[in-house]
């Protein structure tokens, strides 16, 4: 996912420096990892570099300490001084409480006289020095407050600090012995400030100055002029500059560099509400578009993503408005600000695009239909019917109705749509010759269930013929009348409508709280802050290596969430019906076997065509428009007895290189009773799973070992089937 021109730097900290963060940031699009010195200690730092490479090609930033005055160590992390009290900085480390504590570093203490001002951590506190001798300063409590440890401190007057501590020499030299070539410079205050990191990291790092002090303001142009760019940190200049005063001073810097070519980033405060909220505030992201409207370069994450409750949640709110910054960029030329118009539309979204870029929407009112009463009727199959609905809610973007000759003979030879556009599974609606001979194209028809109540409008193009022996063989691999998909195309005719259709009423369903259309799994995965998104397709009830799947696809992929979205249209005599299938599933939620918050239980009406690799294919697409990023093919998936090769199923999705869903396989998997686990390889008839087994075993009565299926599904199936509730269909 790439941002383009404006770039995301991340602070990397305790809630960011795990696998599973590294690689989303990465994925969402981070330019720079940053290494705060302030809060890295230099011993750990060799190994935190080693960690981050060894996950990620993000580029590392080492931000140095730099010419500031921090608080030391505190007993509980913390204190609390009160209004005019006295406490004490002493020079030799003390263990911090309400009345003495450290300032680093060590020798400040020399340097403050009496009468000067000092805030401590953010302004919370102000105190003012009363006395001093070698061993500590005297101060009195101006304004109480709560100080942490490692706070910023802000000294009333213009004390001079060494550019860079010791910590931060040594850190620079490691780095770049180690091939790091970005660093930031804290508190620049003039280019020779500049010219010491230069000479010691070198003309080839990207050298970026933080602007975060009076005297940097003062000396911004001779800074730019040595660095690569400029970091405004509005936080710590907010110390020595009114906070009224910032919006004024960004764009000023902004202005500033980029009349010299540099490219200028802000820090501080951009979502600082999501280190604990899961949503910003309606200032902070106001705050983003317009900084970037001022015309910054990148936007850096500090606190949110170092210690934030949800660091991939931040990145993904940056991005997005990011797209909506260029979106608003365009349509604001700066000498026509005067001709924006609202439009609505979609909110923005980091999920994948649908299927060739348009979600297909063919849904209409019966009362918006002219004539509807008047037009010729055509009954037709629910399995039909279930395309339509498909095809009008988008679940089949970018199809818009069945196939004419043209756009089948393309999918059934290339596995492509006549447009290019990848597609495996002939959509098509068979009628018999006497319907035909009652349909010509350009014709409007109802199409109706066998009762007789009207569900879509099609509108004609096409009536043709074609060999089903062929279509048969194309399609499926086959032409046996064993294979159930071949069957259902036998016995339903050789005569084929092509056209598009309009959805003017739902097949009805009592699964439709489930059945949620890809508008409305758009809708939750986006609420949810999904954005990566794998999907699980099933027509049997769960058992244990469906749970394997499910969980090592969630984890192996660092998705968001896991869409389990099993089929609950018609299927062949002996698979499950949908009521059983959907309540194993919601079992296994309620019982918490699913990691919290990280999945979504929802059906898809539609049927099994027992295609095998076309099918995966097809079943793919449908959940890319759906809104998965990620699809689990299992071994035979989609298949039929032994109609399909295991091989097949990689070689389909290895040709459709552009399908733009990654397919997640998987081998065979068995239960290894040495190891308790689930694991590809184990073959032997007494522990590999199938749901075959599951039904035989269900029908007789005969329990399973918990292994097999948990004994909490087991206990479900065996209510349903003492309350005569029937499990299979018929």
């Amino acid at each position: 996912m790439s941002t383009t021109d404006k770039e995301i730097l991340c602070t990397l900290g305790p809630a960011s420096l795990n696998d599973r963060v590294l690689a989303r940031l990465e994925e969402l699009g981070v330019n720079l990892f940053r290494i705060n010195l302030s809060h890295t200690k230099l011993q750990d730092l060799p190994r935190v570099i080693d960690y981050i490479r060894s996950r990620t090609s993000v580029p590392i930033c080492l931000d140095t300490e730099g010419a500031q005055i921090r608080t030391g160590d505190m007993l509980n992390g913390e204190i609390a001084v009160r209004e005019n009290s006295v406490v004490h900085a002493h020079k030799l480390r003390v263990p911090g409480d309400a009345f003495n504590f450290n300032l680093y570093p060590e020798d400040v203490i020399d340097k403050l006289e009496i009468g000067d001002f000092i805030s401590i951590d953010f302004n919370s506190v102000l105190v003012q020095v009363i006395s001093r001798d070698d061993a500590k300063v005297t101060m009195r409590v101006l304004h109480g407050g709560v100080i942490g440890q490692n706070k910023a401190v802000t000294v009333e007057r213009d004390i001079p600090l060494d550019t860079l501590t010791a910590k931060d020499i040594a850190a620079l030299e490691y780095g770049r012995s180690v091939g790091i070539r970005h660093v930031a410079l804290s508190f620049a205050n003039r280019g020779s400030d500049v010219d010491q990191v230069r000479a010691l990291v070198g003309d080839d790092t990207f050298l970026i100055s933080k602007i975060e002090c009076r005297n940097g303001l003062i000396n911004l142009d001779e800074i730019a002029e040595k660095s690569n760019a400029l970091l405004i940190d509005r936080g710590d200049l907010s110390r020595q500059e009114p906070i009224e005063r910032i919006p004024r001073l960004q764009k000023l810097i902004i202005a500033r560099g980029q009349a010299r070519k540099r490219k200028v980033y802000v820090a501080t405060n951009l979502l600082e509400s999501m280190i604990t909220a899961p949503k910003p505030t309606r200032a902070e992201v106001n705050d983003v578009v317009n900084t970037l409207l001022d015309g910054a370069d990148g936007l850096v994450l500090a606190a949110e993503t170092a210690i934030g409750k949800d660091p991939v949640g931040c990145v993904a709110m940056i991005v997005k408005l990011i797209r909506e910054f260029r979106v608003l960029n365009e349509r604001l030329p700066a000498a026509h600000k005067d001709t924006l118009v609202y439009t609505p539309t979609d909110p923005t979204s980091l999920l994948i695009e649908p299927h060739g870029g348009v979600l297909v929407n063919r849904v209409s009112a019966a009362a918006a239909i002219d004539d509807l009463a008047a037009l010729p009727r055509l009954a037709v199959r629910d399995t039909e019917l279930l395309d339509c609905q498909q095809i009008g809610v988008g679940t089949f973007s970018p199809l818009t109705g069945f196939m004419d000759r043209d756009t089948l003979n393309s999918v059934l030879h290339r596995n492509r749509l006549p447009d290019g556009t990848a597609w495996t599974v002939p959509l098509i609606l068979q009628v018999d010759e006497a319907q035909a001979r009652r349909l010509s194209p350009g014709q409007r028809v109802v199409l109706t269930d066998d009762r007789g109540d009207a569900h879509a409008v099609l509108d004609v193009t096409q009536i043709y013929r074609y060999d089903l022996a062929e279509l048969s063989q194309l399609a499926f691999g086959t032409t046996s009348s064993a294979h159930p998909g071949v069957a259902r195309v036998l016995r339903n005719g050789d005569w084929f409508v092509g056209g598009d259709i309009t959805l003017i009423e739902e097949r009805p369903s009592p699964w439709r709280e489930f059945e949620l259309t890809p508008r409305q799994s758009r809708f939750i995965f986006a609420h949810k802050g999904w954005s990566k998104v794998v999907a699980f397709h099933g027509r049997n009830i769960s058992h244990r290596v469906h749970e394997h799947l499910q969980l090592e696809a969630l984890e192996r992929t660092n998705a968001d969430g896991l869409f389990i979205n099993p089929v609950v249209g018609p299927k062949k005599p002996g698979d499950f019906l949908p009521r059983p299938l959907i309540r194993s599933y919601q079992m296994l939620i309620d019982f918490g076997i699913y990691p919290n918050g990280k999945v979504l239980l929802g059906a898809l009406a539609t049927y099994p065509r027992y295609a095998g690799p076309r099918e995966a294919v097809f079943n793919a697409l449908c959940r890319k428009n759906i809104g998965c990023s990620h699809f689990i093919v299992g071994r035979n998936h989609a298949g039929v007895g032994d109609f399909y090769d295991d091989r097949s199923y990689r070689a389909l999705f290895d040709e459709l290189d552009d399908t733009g869903v990654t397919p997640v396989f998987f081998d065979a998997i068995g239960y290894n009773p040495a190891t308790g686990a689930y694991e590809s390889g184990v073959t032997d008839d007494a522990h590999s799973i199938s749901g075959t087994r599951v039904r035989d075993s269900l029908l007789r009565g005969e329990p399973l070992p918990d292994w097999y299926v948990r004994g909490i599904v087991q206990d479900m199936i065996s209510a349903e089937l003492k309350a005569g509730q029937p499990l299979f269909h018929a």
